[in-house]
């Protein structure tokens, strides 16, 4: 027997796979090594299994070959990683050459008895060349993740390095050039952070990146009118504080960035998540359902201190102001009905360990089904009090009568009323603060949790910042600037408020078992139903190059569906036929966004046509409600919405008749992908025309103000600024039909200012840079991002 190519090397280096990118890079490889292992083990090989073994072992030696050249161009240029990457790139091409010799049919000696070739004799060594070339490959693919890591750091520091100097400015022109370069890095570090969030497997490090990149993006406006105001009023002390405040969260966001790339542990790190009584309720069923197979699992001392650890974490409801005397009293009663059960429970199995019995007896079975309802009854109640009071609060707070009191009094220069409605504003804070601990408790999910603790912290540091703001307004009643960042916090307030309704949504699809996308009204089409019409279609799917044709229009679609949603959220009546009907086109158009990601329930397009044709259908009966709708309408109101709900008809008419004709050759199939994702755009972009007006309608009975409503909405159009640069146009609201959001194109250096009028421009066009860029990677925030200001109002 040949003695293996690979020597007694054993190269198993024990790598954890953290990217989804690495992982997906080698599970060709690993299909190609598995063929060659699992091959049956017979001696003698007809010709053509022989070619077969010759022709894979010859491509896997061929792709590591390509392979480690790029591995030693990327060693070249990083000289940290040099000797690492170079002894890894050894290793592979030594494994892949072992693979090609083991499987070369040309070297293999012929049989004495029949003249058959004989072949991979020697299955040991090609188990050790195959284990050696998936841990070099590993290693290689691991070194290369760290250059990406090193990016992030590389593009964190540059930001770190100009938000100082942008801290130490003096004048405003110096402002605005430094602004504008980093507003520049700031989208260069959105586009890395947002590329490695999405290439994470870890959940639970997926979700504290969101919530990081979600403080930077409403950071940066706050950091761009916090910094002019404290220029405009240099000797003010309130303005001061608030501008320090929005750079330190920035900086603690930043490094929270660097510590889930870089995986450090930091003092904090065990803060981020609490232990919470869901967690709590589900390891102590478990380990007393345990007891069915092994009496001996756990001591019966160690069950009874689960219990009461489990019992004090419930301080955190039954000791709140805000739970009521009848809910508190529910959630003792259900505690001391789970220590009643509990305590028969190791009752029973004291009894039958003293018995010496194998398996526990009738009556532990009944003390344990007595207690994992118990207990279950008990994260029932809990539930029920930490959503119901979230979504009181919700709707409290949905009028913002505190922000406007704020305003006013600020406007008006009243410091007393200032303060008397921050003292409103501080105890409205604390409300949502213990109302978020309390999600925290129950969301049932890692990723859930840390959103819960994300939204705690939002609350708890953008309250004092209002009030800062509000106390440099009363001040300085004239001030434009002040009053301009007075509302840039009360905006990220109640964007945090509609971030808020969307996580209690998904802490109830947790609860009530919808687990997965996020978006449970999800209408796919059945298997069969839509298939008549697509007999001739093949299935592919989009390659590489064709997702980042789609990527453009793909990001439109996320961004409308989440309008959609928005606006969804505002209506009282929940149950409303359009509001569940837009959900649903919504749900449908988020996923056609998933699709041109390579992501999602939608793997194929042969998947997205057929989802294209339930969206029409979905489409056309959003027409039929409309209809039905307009009808409570008088004459001229009526003509308005149906005007509207022709255009929406035709082209849910249009996207249903495309559907329905089959398309041959890639080219063909790629053209019609285009054309539905198109066409589902421009169906968002009608029904978030229509639902706020009909919100209105259906909520005050207002019909009078619809015409002049739809006017004023009709004439909305893009600020625009010539100068001798050229012009620079942006969209007043997110999904505006007609128009494209500045960071889907091809990013552009800003120009010099040479105008006042210039200047603002340039700065509101940093921060909407930056802020759309770090939104775009991160589905869970909804809201609209806040209208451009006028021109003017800048000058």
């Amino acid at each position: 027997m040949a003695s293996s190519p690979c020597g007694n090397s054993n190269f198993d280096s024990g790598l954890e796979i953290k990217t989804r990118s690495v992982e997906q890079t080698l599970i060709p490889l690993v299909s190609q090594i598995t063929t060659l292992i699992n091959h049956k083990d017979k001696p003698k090989k007809s010709e053509r299994t022989l070619a077969a073994i010759h022709r894979v072992g010859q491509a896997v030696s061929v792709a590591v070959g390509r392979f480690v050249a790029v591995g030693e161009a990327i060693a070249a240029e990083n000289q940290e990683l040099k000797d690492e990457m170079g002894q890894a790139c050894f290793e592979a091409r030594r494994a892949g050459d072992a693979i090609a010799q083991l499987t070369d049919v040309g070297s293999a000696l012929p049989s004495q008895l029949d003249g058959r070739v004989t072949v991979f004799s020697d299955r040991t060594a090609m188990v050790k060349a195959a284990r050696l070339l998936l841990s070099s490959v590993t290693k290689v693919l691991v070194l290369a993740d760290r250059i990406v890591i090193k990016q992030i750091i590389t593009s964190r520091n540059k930001v770190l390095v100009t938000l100082d100097h942008l801290e130490r400015v003096s004048t405003f022109q110096e402002f605005v050039q430094i602004f504008s370069q980093f507003g520049n890095e700031m989208v260069e570090f959105a586009h890395l952070t947002g590329d490695r969030q999405n290439d994470l497997k870890d959940e639970k490090k997926k979700a504290r990146m969101a919530a990081a990149r979600a403080v930077l993006e409403k950071c940066t406006m706050m950091l761009l009118t916090a910094s002019k105001t404290c220029l405009r009023h240099p000797d003010c002390e309130s303005a001061r504080i608030n501008k320090d405040a929005v750079f330190h969260r920035m900086r603690c966001a930043l490094e929270q960035v660097i510590e889930i790339v870089t995986e450090a542990r930091s003092c904090g790190e065990n803060r981020i998540l609490p232990a919470s009584i869901y967690n709590g309720i589900k390891e102590f069923k478990s380990g007393v359902e345990c007891l069915r197979e092994n009496l001996y699992s756990l001591s019966p001392q160690s069950m009874s201190s689960q219990l009461e650890a489990l019992v004090e974490r419930t301080e955190d409801f039954t000791d709140s102001a805000y739970t009521s005397h009848e809910q508190r009293q529910a959630i003792l009663g259900l505690c001391q009905l789970a220590r009643q059960d509990t305590q028969q429970l190791v009752h029973a199995w004291v009894e039958a360990q003293s018995v010496h019995a194998k398996e526990a007896t009738k009556d532990m079975e009944v003390a344990i089904l007595k207690t994992s309802q118990s207990v279950s009854d008990l994260r029932r109640e809990l539930h029920k009090v930490a959503v119901g009071r979230a979504s009181d609060l919700l709707k409290v707070h949905g009028e913002q009568l505190p922000l406007r009191a704020l305003k006013a009094a600020g406007a008006e220069g009243n410091l007393e009323e200032v303060a008397e409605y921050s003292r409103t504003l501080t105890e409205q804070k604390e409300q949502l603060v213990e109302t978020c601990r309390l999600l925290c408790h129950v969301s049932g999910t890692e990723p859930l949790e840390i959103t819960c603790i994300h939204a705690e912290e939002t609350f708890h540091v953008i309250g004092p910042q209002i009030i800062s703001a509000a106390q440099t307004l009363a001040l300085h009643p004239s001030s434009k600037i002040a009053k301009e960042n007075l509302e840039v916090f009360c905006e990220a307030w109640e964007s945090q408020l509609c971030d808020m309704a969307l996580l209690l949504r998904e802490i109830n699809d947790v609860f009530e078992g919808r687990r997965g996308d996020k978006r449970p009204y999800l209408s796919l089409p059945r298997p069969g139903k839509h298939l008549a019409n697509m007999k001739t279609a093949k299935a592919v799917k989009l390659d590489a190059e064709e997702q980042t044709s789609m990527a453009k229009l793909g990001l439109e679609l996320r961004l409308l569906s989440s309008d959609v949603d928005t606006e969804v959220e505002k209506w009282e009546d929940q149950e409303h036929e359009i509001v569940r009907q837009s959900q649903s086109l919504a749900s449908m158009a988020y996923n056609m966004y998933l699709f041109t990601r390579g992501e999602g329930l939608l793997k194929t397009t042969l998947d997205l046509f057929h989802q294209a044709e339930v969206l029409s259908e979905e489409g056309l009966q959003l027409c039929s409600s409309l209809r039905t709708f307009s009808s409570q309408l008088v004459d001229e109101e009526k003509t308005v919405v149906m005007t509207e709900m022709e255009k929406l008809l035709a082209l849910c008419q249009q996207l249903q008749m495309g559907a329905k004709t089959p398309v041959q050759g890639k080219a063909a199939t790629f053209q019609k992908v285009d054309s539905f994702i198109q066409a589902t755009r421009s169906i968002l972009s009608v029904v978030l025309s229509l639902l706020p007006c009909c919100n209105k309608l259906n909520r005050k009975g207002m019909f009078n103000i619809f015409a002049s409503f739809f006017c004023c909405l009709s004439k909305k159009s893009p600020v625009s600024c010539t100068s001798q640069r050229g012009t620079a146009s942006v969209p007043r609201r997110i999904g505006e039909k007609g128009k494209t959001h500045p960071h889907l194109s091809k990013r552009k250096e800003l120009s010099t200012p040479r105008t006042a009028t210039d200047l603002a421009l340039n700065l509101w066009s940093s921060t909407w840079l930056v802020s759309t860029s770090l939104r775009a990677n991160n589905p869970r925030q909804s809201l609209p991002l806040s209208t451009l200001p006028d021109k003017a109002a800048h000058s």
